[in-house]
């Protein structure tokens, strides 16, 4: 009995030393097998909240910081909003945004304001022509200022339509239909002066009351724009299903609009220059028999009345657009050039083409493969904006099912920390972007005199842990995925009992592809499969904007110089919320 016991315990000895030594070499960079895993719960951030179930919370702080009057308090207040969005996971920063455009030396006096709205109307061209050739993208979804929600379709609504304010050529707002404003001692009565003789594109009268009609048409649920939460500061304005806006503006003359706001708005003059907040004809609107169902079908061909500066005269759909001189525009005297036409295409190769073989005088896109030698060019052009590049998660997106809210936030942090921003910035990018790590950009302003983000190493994650600690970022990323339910096998990679397949939607442009292919070599690491979907630029807005995606790539760049503008487009019922948090 006793030699029996004797050798007993000699087994149990070697079964508990290999035992340590397996478990050992299973916990190394390889990852192993080894998928004991940790608590969810105890790896999401404190600031974490259910992004659908729980969204309501975020809704509710935007609503106070909108309506905060202490600004130091509203800073405060928008650092926390921030904590809440990136907790979530679904926003994954990869870098903050600069511009880039090819133009000819004859060309001048095109500028762009900090948020990517470029301006034509002062160009002058010393090779003779009065016709200014150029491409910004394919076919536009909208030109209704209303409903647009693009960036090469805020370039379009600048150049045809005029709004209260604009921006010079420093970024700098100034009086386009008004000529100034007054403030009542709260900060909340406006009293806005409108010029005299103002006039739409067709010779008849612009008067206060369009504004009047424009404004309440923006935020009219059967208008249904994204932008429509832009007006939520005014006193009237409400989010509440079933219930209309009544916003608290008025003309009193035809050349005074008198609006009231709910809080001070530091940043009033850049809403009037925001295109949703442009004057739009009634009578024009309102003459195509489909207005109330088809808000924007009064302008989807050539000939609508517009009130800036050119006016769209010839559109050859999915081809070219020609926009004119429109005489009647306030500051037409100063408008040199006669005619805009459109080069109407996403394809930066064909683009390119054109440009090089004089058929484009500007071009807003150019080939990866290309930047690199183009970079001492004088033709070149590389301008600040301010915004993020990101790529976004889908909260509702099938791959989630199955998991709690805090499993799907490791499996997305997961995939975020395994993105080696750096090298789509050195490699793809290639003009000086800076890998993100929030989703405020990079030196916005924060509301109270100071700079949100002043450093590029403040933020919610190592950008370069990927590349400076890759095992231990890797095993990391295996750690999160554990606690998701997921395992691995002897070399790390996850097992086929759990695997894991996602689409990753993009356009066609060939930057945004690369980064698509850069993203899909980097989650090969731990064996995440990755379907590129490519999707021509309409599309690929309306797949994001309904939902129908798992994993997209997406931009932001803001409207304006404050941090409520990137936070504000998460709330539920805004039309810029792809990721569906609410919902």
């Amino acid at each position: 009995m006793k030699r029996f016991f004797a050798l007993f315990l000699v087994f149990l000895m070697v079964f508990a030393m290999a035992a340590c030594t397996g478990g050992e070499n299973n916990g190394g960079n390889e990852g192993g097998n080894n998928n004991e895993s940790t608590d969810a719960n105890a790896l999401v951030s404190k600031n974490f909240i259910d992004p659908l179930k729980d969204w309501k919370q975020y809704d509710d702080l935007i609503k106070q910081i909108k309506t905060e009057t202490d600004a130091a308090k509203r800073t405060e207040m928008m650092h926390k909003a921030e904590d809440m969005l990136m907790a979530t996971q679904c926003v994954i920063p990869i870098y903050y945004y600069n511009d880039i455009y090819l133009q000819k030396s004859y060309v001048d006096g095109i500028y762009s304001n900090p948020y990517a709205t470029k301006f034509f109307m002062y160009t002058t061209m010393s090779n003779g022509s009065d016709t200014l050739r150029l491409n910004l993208a394919s076919e536009p979804k909208y030109l209704d200022p209303a409903l647009n929600s693009s960036v090469d379709g805020a370039c379009l609504a600048a150049n045809s339509f005029s709004g209260l304010y604009t921006y010079d050529a420093e970024g700098k707002t100034v009086p386009a239909c008004a000529t100034g404003y007054e403030v009542s001692d709260d900060g909340l009565v406006y009293t806005v002066h409108l010029r005299e003789g103002l006039k739409w594109s067709d010779g008849s009268d612009l008067t206060a009351e369009d504004f009047v009609y424009s404004w309440k048409r923006a935020v009219a649920t059967k208008t249904a724009a994204d932008y429509a939460y832009m007006f939520s500061g005014f006193k009237g304005y409400t989010d509440v299903e079933g219930q209309e806006s009544d916003l608290a503006v008025s003309a009193p003359n035809a050349l005074t609009l008198v609006f009231e706001l709910n809080a001070p708005c530091a940043y009033m003059e850049d809403l009037m220059a925001f295109p949703t907040f442009y004057p739009v004809k009634k009578e024009a609107v309102e003459a195509n028999p489909d207005w109330e169902t088809n808000p924007g079908g009064w302008c989807t061909d050539a000939g609508f009345v517009s009130n800036g500066a050119f006016i769209c005269t010839g559109w050859k759909h999915d081809t070219s657009m020609t926009y004119e001189k429109n005489p009647y525009w306030y500051d037409a005297d100063k408008v040199t050039i006669n005619k805009l036409e459109y080069m109407l295409s996403s394809d930066d190769t064909a683009i390119f083409a054109a440009y090089n073989a004089d058929n484009l005088d500007f071009a807003d896109s150019v080939p990866t493969d290309e930047v690199k030698s183009l970079i001492d060019n004088p033709e070149f052009h590389i301008v600040d904006e301010l915004g993020t590049y990101y790529a976004a998660f889908n909260a509702k997106s099938k791959i989630f099912e199955g998991k709690t809210a805090q499993q799907a936030a490791c499996m997305r942090e997961a995939f975020s920390i395994l993105i080696n921003r750096d090298y789509i910035c050195e490699n793809i990018g290639q003009t000086g972007q800076v890998a993100a790590n929030s989703f405020i950009p990079l030196g916005m302003a924060d509301g109270n005199g100071g700079v949100f983000k002043k450093n590029a190493e403040d933020g919610y994650f190592d950008v370069m842990a990927i590349n400076k600690k890759q095992d231990e970022t890797v095993e990391r990323a295996r750690t999160l995925l554990k606690a998701a339910g997921f395992k691995f096998d002897d070399n790390g990679k996850l097992s086929s009992d759990t695997p894991i397949s996602i689409k990753y939607l993009t356009n066609t442009a060939t930057g945004h592809v690369a980064i698509a292919e850069s993203i899909q070599q980097d989650f090969s690491a731990v064996g995440i499969e990755i379907e590129i979907a490519q999707m021509e630029w309409n599309v690929f807005l309306e797949e994001r904007k309904a939902g129908n995606f798992d994993f997209a790539r997406e931009g932001w760049i803001a409207d304006f110089n404050d941090p409520i503008n990137m936070l504000e487009m998460w709330i539920t019922d805004s039309g810029n919320n792809d990721c569906q948090f609410g919902r």
